[in-house]
C-alpha cells in the first residue's frame, strides 16, 4: 500500500511561527503576515517586494493542493515553499471560522509614502482614523477598482497587515501602492505640495458630490480623506481639506457605510478624471 503525501508536523517551527503572524507585535518584528484563500495566494505569488517574491511559505491541505493545482504550482514557480498540512494545522494558522485550505506567509509589502508623492498620483484614498480591519480593507479594494494610484494609511488607522484588513482587501493589497503610518497632517501637505487636491468625505460636508461634478472641480488630480465609520473625520482633519464634501442622500437612507461612501467618491473622481483627458 502507498503511503500518502507527507505532511508538515503541527510542532514545526514554520508551523509555530505561522500562527504567531496573527499578533500585530510578531508581523512587526518578522515583517511577515498571513494571506488565507486562494484568491489572495495567487496575488501573492504573482507579486514582488524589491525583486524578491511577496510569497515566503504556503501551507495547504491535500484537498486544497489538489482543487488549487495551478495556485500551488505558482507558488513553487515563485520560490515559495510549499507545506502540506491537514486540516487542523491549517485552523491552528488561520484566523478565519471556515478555512479555505490555502495560507500564505507573505513579505511586508507597503510603499513608503515618499515613492508615492514623488509619482505624481491622480487619485489617491487617505485612510485617516480608520479603526475597522474590514472597512481598511474594503476601501483599498474599492480604491484598486475605481484605479486609484495608491492608498495611505494614516498612523491612526489599522494595521494594514491586520488578517480581517487582507482578506478584505480580497488580493488588491498586492495591485497598488499602500504607504502605512504616516501622520494626516503630512499626507495632506506632501500630496498638496504636488499639486493634488484634497477633499475631506463627510456626511456633514459644506459642498456635494454632485454640485462638485456638476461645476466641473473634480478631473484634477485629487486625494480622498476618509474618516472613522461611527464618529466621522476630526474637526482639524476637516479643517486641512481644500473641501469637505458630502455624498447627497436621495433617498430615505439615514447614511451610507463607510466604503459604500469611498466607492462613490473615488468613482466620481475616475470619472471626471476621465472625461478631462477625453475633452480636446
Amino acid at each position: 500500500m502507498s503511503s500518502g503525501p507527507e505532511l508538515i508536523s503541527p510542532r514545526s517551527q514554520r508551523v509555530s511561527a505561522a500562527r504567531r503572524l496573527a499578533r500585530r507585535s510578531f508581523r512587526g518584528k518578522e515583517r511577515l503576515f498571513l494571506a488565507e484563500g486562494p484568491q489572495a495566494v495567487r496575488e501573492a505569488a504573482a507579486h514582488r517586494v524589491g525583486g524578491e517574491p511577496a510569497l515566503v511559505d504556503l501551507f495547504a491541505t491535500v484537498d486544497a493542493a489538489e482543487r488549487y493545482a495551478d495556485i500551488v504550482g505558482e507558488a513553487r514557480d515563485a520560490g515559495a515553499r510549499v507545506h502540506l498540512a491537514d486540516d487542523d494545522v491549517i485552523a491552528d494558522i488561520s484566523t478565519t471560522v471556515t478555512p479555505q485550505g490555502l495560507v500564505g506567509i507573505c513579505r511586508f509589502l507597503d510603499t513608503p509614502f515618499e515613492k508615492i508623492v514623488e509619482a505624481r498620483p491622480k487619485l489617491v484614498a487617505v485612510l485617516a482614523h480608520v479603526r475597522d480591519p474590514g472597512n481598511a480593507g474594503t476601501v483599498l479594494r474599492c480604491a484598486d477598482a475605481a484605479g486609484a494610484d495608491a492608498v495611505v494609511l494614516t498612523d491612526a488607522s489599522v494595521d494594514l497587515y491586520n488578517p480581517k484588513c487582507v482578506r478584505a482587501s480580497v488580493g488588491s493589497l498586492f495591485h497598488l501602492p499602500v504607504a502605512v503610518g504616516v501622520p494626516v497632517e503630512q499626507a495632506v501637505r506632501d500630496l498638496r505640495d504636488a499639486g493634488v487636491r484634497i477633499l475631506a468625505a463627510d456626511g456633514a460636508g459644506e459642498d456635494d458630490l454632485d454640485d462638485e461634478l456638476d461645476q466641473g472641480t473634480m478631473g484634477g488630480p485629487t486625494a480622498w480623506v476618509f474618516g472613522n465609520e461611527a464618529w466621522g473625520l476630526p474637526e482639524e482633519t476637516r479643517a486641512l481639506a481644500d473641501a469637505v464634501v458630502r455624498v447627497p442622500i436621495h433617498g430615505r437612507a439615514e447614511s451610507l457605510n463607510l466604503a459604500t461612501a469611498a466607492a462613490v467618491c473615488l468613482y466620481a473622481s475616475a470619472r471626471a478624471q476621465r472625461a478631462d483627458r477625453a475633452r480636446p
